[in-house]
């Protein structure tokens, strides 16, 4: 087994003292957050999944034994251990247990597949691999014998379930309860706690590492900002791998303030609002194209949601059309996130009034995320102008895990992280999301905001989803695509009415879509956001087919 050395994310000493001065990183781990909570709120319930019901006693107990049974295992301080885990208990316990014995968790999405674990487990590199026997008719087994066939240095494969020729984490957790505790200080505050996976629509993900300290911050700021405290209720219906529904203030923020987190296993509506019912949840977070079949389904559902307080949308902008529905429709306060697994995370509060909630995507949660909005030269722009986000801060990372020709294409000189988003700073200090660099079309020299249209397009009473893609043109350079999903077939509008209603919008004539595709549904990234480059390709498909 490969002795690694404790990943490190290093910030330059006059930025981590002033951070550390400043109380922003006040030196706990993961493992030491969870003990704490153990002894505050040994018999209050903590996690919920199916017909699991750990307190967080249980919760501390078993990850204490799985963090021994890995020890025992073979695995040493420092090993990286790739988790693929759907919203199971199993979840939380096995990255509280890895945090506890200082291994660093490779978050991986449960619709990840070999191309994407084979590049985790080679750039991490990943000691270990975790995972599900079975999720949604997917057998996670055969993935694990084409990963150490690809990889033979992830020597073990673990299963949550039945492990067949694996070694089970039942098997694990047994063998840590009658072994040797693992003792305190195994992990530094400042080593990296864990690896997320990049964002990004294009290539393959790059790897995020992120300390207990910059971490843990964000988990209190967070919790504090949405108002959480031991009452609180979260329903996680996203995939936990992820960052948003993770710490923003997700499960993690739920944990550290003492509250209950509900794991849904979809975040279908009819699935969640049952569970909402059952467990009265207070809060949830979803992304735009989940929260629009919860709006959808909301006014015929026999389910009482009422104990629902509040709802963080996020992972995409939200466009006012449909932040204005949340309120009349769920009865919830709405509560916008921007953030990135990188680090920046942004706010509405829930006090702000309601232009600022349904046309702002927040601000950010230090006094020290700093904020740099610069031209395609990398000038600062004018006060309010639209341009190219940069940031950096007490929990922004300085560097992806790994990866040096990332590192120089995200990173300035002076350490500003390139988050690839194009916004708009209110006088206020609140960002407005315009969308990605690269969702922007250029037409013939006029930069359209792709979101931009999809706003306007939703305000359309026959349209349930929009989605407006750039595609190449001999002449225009690039023209716009909409694709468009109706709410009723039976009802569709022609592509020349669509036209007609942009430009009765008032817009210019070069945002009116060149060309109007209908479709039965969007397909998604594994993070869940509509997936435009698979929109391209499939018009790209289309085209070549006719050709032919």
């Amino acid at each position: 087994m490969t002795n690694h050395i404790p990943l490190k994310q290093v910030w330059p000493e006059e930025f981590a003292q002033r951070y550390v001065e400043k109380g922003y990183w006040d030196n706990q781990c993961f493992g030491e957050l969870l003990a704490q909570r153990a002894q505050q709120f040994a018999n209050r319930p903590a996690v919920i999944g199916g017909e699991t019901r750990w307190t967080y006693q249980d919760l501390h107990q078993k990850a204490s034994a799985i963090a021994a049974g890995l020890l025992q295992l073979g695995l040493t301080r420092g090993a990286r251990v790739l988790v693929q885990l759907p919203n199971i208990p199993e979840f939380i316990s096995v990255v509280f247990a890895l945090f506890r014995a200082g291994m660093v968790p490779i978050y991986a999405l449960p619709a990840h597949r070999i191309t994407e674990l084979e590049h985790f487990a080679n750039q991490a590199p990943a000691d270990a691999y975790v995972c599900a026997d079975q999720f949604e008719g997917f057998d996670y087994r055969v993935l694990a014998r084409q990963l150490q066939e690809r990889c033979p240095q992830v020597q073990h494969i673990i299963v949550v379930g039945q492990a067949e020729e694996f070694t089970s984490i039942a098997s694990i957790e047994d063998t840590g309860s009658t072994t040797t505790p693992v003792p305190n200080g195994v992990a530094a505050a400042t080593d990296v706690a864990f690896l997320q996976i990049s964002g990004g629509s294009t290539g393959l993900s790059k790897l995020i590492p992120r300390t207990h300290n910059d971490y843990i911050y964000t988990l209190r700021e967070s919790a504090n900002i949405c108002g959480l405290s031991p009452a609180s209720i979260f329903l996680a219906a996203l995939p936990i791998a992820h960052n948003f529904p993770m710490s923003s203030p997700g499960f993690l923020g739920t944990l550290y303030a003492g509250g209950c987190v509900v794991l849904s296993p979809s975040a279908e509506p009819e699935t969640c609002f049952a569970l909402i019912e059952k467990h009265q949840a207070t809060f949830s977070s979803l992304v735009p194209p989940l929260l629009l079949m919860w709006l959808e389904f909301a006014p015929n559902s026999q389910h009482d949601i009422s104990s629902l307080k509040t709802m963080q949308v996020g992972g995409a902008k939200l466009i006012p059309e449909v932040a204005k529905r949340v309120k009349p429709v769920l009865g919830i306060q709405l509560q916008q996130v921007f953030g990135m697994a990188e680090g920046l995370v942004n706010y509405t509060r829930l006090d702000d009034d309601e232009h600022t909630i349904i046309t702002t995507q927040g601000r950010p949660i230090s006094p020290d995320d700093e904020i740099r909005i610069v031209d395609d030269q990398d000038q600062p722009v004018a006060q309010g102008a639209v341009g190219h986000l940069l940031t950096r801060g007490p929990y922004t990372l300085r560097a992806y895990h790994n990866n040096p020709a990332a590192n120089a294409r995200s990173f300035t000189a002076d350490g500003f992280y390139r988050t690839g988003d194009i916004v708009q700073l209110t006088d206020k200090g609140y960002l407005i999301v315009q969308g990605r660099a690269n969702d922007h079309i250029n037409r013939a020299g006029e930069k359209i905001s792709a979101e931009e249209i999809e706003d306007h397009l939703l305000a359309h009473p026959a349209l349930f989803d929009a989605a407006v893609v750039s595609v190449p043109d001999e002449y225009l350079g690039e023209r716009s695509c909409a694709f468009l999903i109706v709410k009723n077939n039976e009802i569709k509008p022609r592509a020349i009415e669509i036209k007609r209603w942009i430009r009765e919008r008032g817009l210019a004539e070069f945002k009116v879509p060149d060309q109007v595709v209908f479709v039965d549904s969007f397909d998604t990234t594994a993070a869940g956001k509509v997936s435009r480059k698979q929109l391209r390709a499939q018009l790209s498909q289309s085209l070549q087919q006719n050709h032919d």
